[in-house]
């Protein structure tokens, strides 16, 4: 299998004032295609730093970040933003849907933007929400959907565009535990089904379970890695 991911060397410091912090402490990493990983730890330990440094949103003190054939911190912020769009999907613990927008053109809004016809948007909208159990919801609101249901539509859009890797940020912190496993099972279901690599960063014991890799952070650096 080929690597989506790799990370070498990867530091990060933030400073406060006269305070640093190091968040990341030369952290190396492969993720393979199809992978379906969780990076765990306790708050401070590192791994929403990792997310970050991961996508694109946030630059390294030093080391590098290859997706694919791309090194990330090379890129411009114009380029890191087409990559993103084009390359990595995400899911928030918070949904992040456009209120004002119909559960339809939350999912088609990226593709929107990579400028696919409307004929193919409908149609893989149409699958992706049959997929995920929201079939003939396509015309409401997000404000007519439980947390669940809302959850269940901002995975489809990180999906439906076809993505490298989806980036999955404590993506059940705001759902009851049943929602939650249903949600994983959707997610598990997804990426056997089309192969997309998963990336989680959690303290959620359930997903930790549902991963078939666990990687665990403690004070910036890898305590342990473990393959399922």
């Amino acid at each position: 299998m080929n690597n989506v991911i790799e990370i070498n060397e990867l530091r990060k410091i933030y400073q406060t004032g006269t305070i640093e912090v190091n968040a990341l402490k030369g952290v190396d990493l492969q993720i393979k295609k199809g992978e379906f990983t969780a990076i765990a730890g306790p708050s401070g330990s590192g791994k929403t730093t990792l997310l970050n440094l991961v996508s694109g949103l946030d630059t390294p003190t030093s080391g590098e970040v290859k997706l694919g054939e791309n090194y990330l911190n090379r890129m411009t912020g114009r380029e890191l933003s087409d990559f993103r769009r084009d390359h990595i999907g995400f899911i928030f613990q918070s949904y992040n849907l456009i209120p004002v927008l119909t559960v339809q053109e939350n999912i088609e809004y990226i593709m929107l933007l990579q400028k696919i016809g409307k004929k193919e948007r409908h149609e893989r909208v149409d699958a992706i929400l049959e997929e995920v159990g929201l079939g003939g919801m396509a015309k409401r609101f997000p404000v007519e959907l439980s947390g669940g249901q809302q959850q269940r539509v901002a995975i489809a859009r990180a999906i439906v565009s076809s993505p490298a890797i989806i980036l999955a940020d404590e993506p059940t912190a705001n759902l009851d535990s049943k929602t939650g496993e249903s949600l994983l099972d959707i997610m598990h279901s997804l990426n056997e089904k089309h192969g997309t690599t998963f990336l989680f960063s959690t303290h959620d014991q359930m997903i930790m379970d549902h991963a078939k890799r666990l990687i665990k952070l403690h004070d910036g650096e890898v305590q342990s890695d473990e393959t399922r």
